[in-house]
């Protein structure tokens, strides 16, 4: 190789390679991250706290950090599969603030009946026959994340609502 070839890129070779915030804006790109996952994805790129706390205070203050948008895009990706306490518990786990979440969580417990019905529908043929059967078809739901009087209503076949 020519020595042209091995000096194209010293940085890389060095160890260092992306920016502190290159790294966040590439994770950025891929999906909607949380303030705190980026802080909990960056932490060991950062030279100090402090360093952090400024990249994600300028990114946050140009918009590329947005709570909203994270939890639009949660909802989008998760609501035709999961019920309301399952997409709770996730972005909660994001670091998201409780008001935010207890307003996602409010929006999707209005179609949360009409949800349930459609995921057990194409898991299940139709209601169970026996107590074993119904019982399948409830541990499902709940391991969804869907309630208790949703989960009933879906699977004795109950229109009331």
């Amino acid at each position: 190789m020519s020595e042209s070839t091995h000096s194209a890129k010293p940085t890389a070779r060095a160890g260092f390679g992306l920016s502190l915030k290159g790294r966040a804006l590439r994770l950025l790109a891929a999906r909607e991250h949380s303030r705190g996952e980026l802080e909990r994805k960056l932490a060991a790129h950062a030279e100090t706290p402090e360093q952090l706390a400024q990249v994600l205070d300028e990114l946050q203050a140009k918009d590329f950090i947005s709570e909203a948008r994270v939890v639009e895009s949660v909802i989008n990706r998760r609501a035709a599969r999961f019920g309301a306490a399952r997409i709770r518990y996730e972005l909660l786990n994001k670091g998201l603030s409780a008001g935010a979440v207890a307003d996602a969580v409010r929006r999707l417990k209005g179609s949360e009946l009409e949800r349930a019905r459609v995921i057990w529908s194409k898991k299940f043929d139709g209601p169970a026959s026996d107590a074993a059967g119904r019982a399948k078809q409830m541990r499902f739901l709940a391991g969804r994340g869907f309630r208790g009087d949703v989960i009933c209503r879906v699977v004795t076949q109950t229109e009331d609502d």
